[in-house]
């Protein structure tokens, strides 16, 4: 076993570690964007993906994705991982989102009830280039200006800016005690400090809605209370459907399972509640046609609890890693989760239903976000600021804030340009995909 503390290093050689790393594999090179000629059809990569989704559920996932090249490059992650498969990378790996783009940020509830802004989707988390994520980010920012209509100097400013903000993060971290820097969550509190100012009604209006989106609301909004014995989901097909007995007796049995993933006295919370319904639910754009169960719990009085169990397959991106295969991909997206935000939901876990590896968690825990796609040019920028310091402080969880400030700091404005670059090139890439995709429905 290793020695847990190592000798001291002097942080100016860990930036320096960082330069170093920059100096082998320039930023320009990691950031660089062209059309493969060998890369597969974006529609036969997206159809390879539906493999052990839900048949049925499969053509509402082709509506959704073709509305717009926004909502295509949501749904098509593995399609951006195709193409970065090969690439250079910076070699400053990390645990990664795996599909950072702007609508994967947001708002949710920190166990003591204050609301905090984070990456929330970990489907494809992986250990990887950090670059990968910000390339995700940043593209999706430019094609996001240009759904909403948005000038071109507005999308290359957004892309821009979110890779200051990311710098920024990173240097201040660099510069932090090690403790405080890895307890920093980004709450509202510290995106103050953020220059947001023409995002900030957008933002509140979003942070008073998602504070009122609990269990409770839920429970008002999709469930029926007939008898102190019958409460259940109501049925809104195709989003929200009910299960056969003997599926739902499945979905049950694994959460026993599943207490066996969260701490012993989570369990033991847990053990007060009875489960009296279970129904599927339709979720996200990417996600549509897994398996993703609600499971409505009775607690105190009328208290009522909502968790989602969710299908988890193996991650977009690991076919081009060279990683070992995972023995459960839930437990995969709750360790990345938890690798990557400051706090995370106290229900986190995973389970086994049927053969099938699944993810747990609460359903709509405070949980708000904003479309970037409807956000004006001043409004995306600020967002674009915000959501680039939130990966920046994720990504210092796994990898040495110091070495990656050393990395993205050697030239700041020159990393800034390189992946404002990267996101235009990439814009013109999904935009060219999603009219391929559209074309061979």
């Amino acid at each position: 076993m290793s020695r847990l503390f190592a000798g001291w290093r002097d942080p100016a050689e860990l930036v320096a570690e960082g330069a170093a790393a920059r100096a082998r594999v320039p930023v320009e090179e990691i950031t660089r964007h062209a059309a493969r000629a060998d890369r597969a059809h974006p529609h036969d990569l997206v159809a390879a993906s539906n493999v052990d989704r839900v048949a049925d559920l499969i053509p509402l996932r082709y509506e959704r994705m073709s509305t717009s090249p926004f909502a295509f490059l949501r749904g098509a992650a593995v399609v951006l991982a195709a193409d970065l498969a090969g690439t250079p990378t910076s070699g400053l790996n990390g645990h990664i989102c795996g599909d950072a783009h702007a609508s994967n940020f947001g708002l949710y509830a920190s166990p003591e009830r204050r609301q905090i802004m984070d990456v929330n989707d970990f489907d494809e988390t992986v250990h990887g280039p950090w670059e990968w994520d910000l390339k995700r980010l940043v593209a999706s920012l430019a094609v996001a200006a240009r759904d909403n209509g948005l000038s071109e100097d507005a999308g290359r400013k957004a892309a821009r800016d979110c890779a200051t903000g990311y710098r920024a993060a990173l240097a201040e971290l660099a510069e932090m005690p090690l403790f405080d820097g890895y307890c920093m969550t980004t709450s509202i509190e510290t995106l103050e400090k953020i220059d947001m100012k023409d995002l900030v009604e957008t933002f509140d209006r979003v942070r008073k809605k998602a504070k009122k989106n609990t269990s409770k609301k839920v429970v008002s909004k999709f469930t029926q209370r007939l008898s102190h014995d019958s409460w259940h989901f109501v049925p809104d097909p195709p989003i929200l459907t009910p299960v056969p007995d003997k599926e739902r007796d499945a979905v049950i049995a694994g959460l026993d399972d599943y207490g066996d993933s969260v701490s012993e006295e989570i369990r033991s919370l847990l053990s007060r509640y009875t489960v009296v319904d279970v129904a599927h639910r339709v979720v996200g754009l990417g996600s549509v046609g897994l398996r993703s169960y609600v499971v409505l719990l009775h607690g105190n009085g009328d208290e009522a609890l909502v968790l989602q169990v969710k299908q988890a397959r193996e991650s977009a991106l690991a076919a081009h890693l060279d990683l070992p295969r995972h023995d459960h991909e839930g437990r995969r997206i709750v360790h990345g989760q938890r690798w990557m935000q400051t706090v995370s939901d106290i229900l986190l876990g995973w389970t086994t239903i049927e053969g099938r590896p699944y993810q747990v968690r609460q359903f709509r825990d405070m949980k708000g976000s904003i479309d970037p796609s409807l956000l004006k040019a001043d409004q995306l920028d600020d967002y674009a600021r915000v959501v680039g310091v939130v990966l920046g402080r994720a990504h210092a969880q796994s990898i040495d804030p110091r070495v990656l400030h050393g990395y993205c700091d050697a030239d700041g404005e020159g990393f800034d340009t390189a992946f404002e670059r990267f996101a235009v090139a990439y814009a013109d890439q999904t935009e060219a995909d999603h009219g391929a995709f559209l074309a061979k429905l």
